[in-house]
């Protein structure tokens, strides 16, 4: 299937040169001047090394169609991240490698896409927002303004993240699982 370079999202999967690749990361440029442009990272699938492209944004992308279900991340050990598909109860792995940095923001029983292509499971897709408790952060300052200024503040997954001034310890928050910024406290 083909998309324009400027639809890529991390996870996805692009076939290049007969090569599959894993986008890590996409960013579109829009110059004052000049042709817009997406600029792509990507880990090649057969042997994990990365490469970045640079794409026109209207330029064609051959995407790979792979199986995407959602699965239930159970636990993880030695031999990587294991999956399991509620539906039929099927359990996949997920390499490490697979997994990357996200696996910080990986809870029991939480969610995912995971693509598979030829049973081999190639990308993960981690739901937009996860919920976090705040583990260390400074003490409330009197005075402080709550809507300019954010403290650093510890998650329970061990993710560093910035916080507004009235959040303390053991106040659970939702974070972006994208980059682990603070969106809002949770409401449960």
């Amino acid at each position: 299937m083909r998309v324009n370079a400027q639809n890529l999202r991390k996870g996805n999967v692009v076939e290049m040169d007969g090569k599959l690749y894993v986008v890590l990361s996409a960013e579109s440029f829009h110059p004052g001047k000049g042709t817009p442009t997406t600029q792509v990272d990507m880990r090649r699938i057969s042997d994990g090394v990365k490469v970045s492209e640079r794409w026109k944004t209207t330029e064609q992308v051959e995407r790979a169609m792979l199986d995407e279900r959602a699965y239930a991340y159970l636990y993880n050990d030695d031999e990587g991240f294991h999956f399991m598909n509620k539906e039929t109860y099927d359990q996949i792995v997920v390499p490490k490698d697979v997994v990357g940095d996200m696996a910080a923001y990986l809870v029991e029983d939480m969610e995912c896409q995971v693509a598979v292509y030829q049973d081999v499971p190639v990308s993960i897709e981690l739901p937009a927002r996860v919920t976090l408790e705040i583990v260390d952060t400074e003490p409330v300052t009197k005075g402080q303004t709550a809507s300019s200024s954010y403290k650093p503040a510890m998650l329970s997954n061990g993710v560093k993240t910035a916080v507004p001034p009235h959040v303390g310890i053991g106040t659970r928050v939702v974070v972006m699982t994208a980059d682990g910024s603070y969106v809002e406290r949770a409401k449960d």
